[in-house]
C-alpha cells in the first residue's frame, strides 16, 4: 500500500504483488513503476514529472541473479497488470505500457489526451454476437470500449447481455460525462498513429453524444441518429444492424 506517500526524488520500483493501491500519492520527480499480476489504483494521484507504469513480461531478478519467488502468486490467471482507476489524475506526464485498462475507471481524469500509450495497452469490447430485443436483432459494432460505457449501458432497463456491470463505489457517469473522455483517447491514439483505435474512440465519442439527453440539442440529436443510421458514423459503413 502506497497511497498517500510523497516520492521527492527520482524513483525505480518494481512490484509483484495482486493489488497497489497508489491513491492521492504525489510524485514530484520522475519515475517508473515495473509491475507484475498487480491491479493498480492511482486514483487523485498527482504526477509533477514523468511517470511510467509498465507490465513487466519476465519474473523479477534478485541483486544476485535469482528471480523473485513468486508461488505465492502461482494461481493467479496470469502476470497481466490491470488499471483500476485514474480518475482524478492529471495524465500529462503519464506513460503507461502494456496495461489492461478494460477495467480502469476515467471519468475526471485530466489531460488524458496528453497520455501516451505504449505497447499492448487493451481496453473492453462491446458485446459480441446478435442479441435480441423485442424480437429485434441487435448487433453492437465491435469497438473498444471504456468500463464505464459498459456499467452505464448495463443499468439501462433496455440493456442485452454482454454489459458488464458496475463494481463497487465506481460512482454513476453517463453520456455527458463519457464523451469528452472518448474525445480525448481519440486524440491520444492518433498522436501515437494508431488510426484504427483513434477510429474506435470516435465511434465512442459520437454513441454518447448520440445518447446524451442534457447537452445535446434535439437537432443534432436528429442529425447524430441519421448519420449513425446511415453509416454508422462514416465509421462502421458495412455494419447492417446497429446498436441502439
Amino acid at each position: 500500500m502506497l497511497s498517500g506517500a510523497t516520492f521527492s526524488g527520482p524513483a525505480n520500483l518494481s512490484f509483484a504483488a495482486r493489488r497497489l493501491e497508489c491513491l492521492r500519492t504525489r510524485w514530484s520527480s520522475t519515475a517508473e513503476l515495473r509491475l507484475r499480476y498487480a491491479t493498480v489504483d492511482f486514483a487523485h494521484a498527482v504526477f509533477e514529472y514523468p511517470l511510467t507504469i509498465a507490465a513487466e513480461a519476465n519474473p523479477f531478478v534478485l541483486p544476485d541473479g535469482q528471480p523473485v519467488d513468486e508461488q505465492a502468486l502461482a494461481d493467479a490467471p496470469d502476470a497481466a497488470v490491470r488499471m483500476a482507476s485514474l480518475r482524478g489524475v492529471d495524465a500529462a506526464h503519464l506513460v503507461l505500457a502494456d496495461i489492461d485498462l478494460s477495467r480502469c475507471l476515467f471519468a475526471g481524469t485530466v489531460h488524458l489526451d496528453q497520455v501516451r500509450l505504449e505497447g499492448t495497452c487493451s481496453f473492453d469490447s462491446a458485446p459480441p454476437h446478435t442479441h435480441w430485443r423485442r424480437q429485434h436483432p441487435i448487433r453492437f459494432t465491435q469497438r473498444r470500449t471504456l468500463a464505464e460505457e459498459h456499467h452505464w449501458r448495463a443499468s439501462q432497463a433496455t440493456a442485452v447481455r454482454g454489459w458488464n456491470v458496475a463494481v463497487f463505489d465506481a460512482g454513476h457517469v453517463g453520456p455527458a460525462q463519457l464523451a469528452p473522455v472518448y474525445r480525448a483517447l481519440r486524440k491520444a491514439f492518433e498522436d501515437s498513429k494508431n488510426e484504427p483505435g483513434a477510429a474506435d474512440f470516435c465511434y465512442g465519442e459520437m454513441e454518447m453524444r448520440r445518447h446524451d439527453r442534457t447537452g445535446t440539442t434535439r437537432a443534432e440529436l436528429r442529425l447524430l441518429h441519421g448519420y449513425w443510421m446511415l453509416s454508422g458514423y462514416g465509421l462502421r459503413a458495412s455494419s447492417v444492424m446497429r446498436q441502439k
